[in-house]
């Protein structure tokens, strides 16, 4: 049996094992922004075993004073640079950023629970 993650603050839960069946939802779908930090940069660049710079050219964009990753249209959906969707998963996972570390629970979603609902198998509320 899977462990329900919380957090103070979310009216529910998530199910991590729901993932497996998901398809990658967070992934892709409507374009968005991934928003990188500096150390986050480097540790994907690191990972990737990719120059920084290298690494920005290829796979950011600028947004005002920030950076995210940059999205791929892919069948009428944008999908993040780092989804396989062969795999159905995150390439960069062991280096994704924290925005994708503490998904679902974004403020976004703290009062948009069926929003969150449609995109998130995982999503327990009652």
């Amino acid at each position: 049996m899977s462990e329900f993650m919380t957090q103070d603050g979310f009216s529910y839960a998530f199910d991590p094992s729901a993932c497996a069946s998901c398809g990658g939802n967070c992934c892709t779908g409507e374009s968005g922004s991934i928003f990188v930090s500096v150390t986050e940069i480097a540790a994907i660049a690191e990972l990737l075993e990719m120059e920084e710079g290298e690494f920005r050219r290829t796979y950011l964009r600028k947004e005002g004073f920030r950076f995210s990753l940059k999205e791929r249209l892919v069948e009428g959906s944008y999908d993040c640079a780092f989804f396989d969707r062969s795999l159905k998963g995150c390439s960069i996972y062991a280096a994704r950023p924290l925005q994708c570390r503490t998904f679902p629970f974004w403020d976004y979603f703290r009062h948009r629970i069926d929003e969150l609902k449609l995109e998130c198998p995982g999503i327990i509320h009652d």
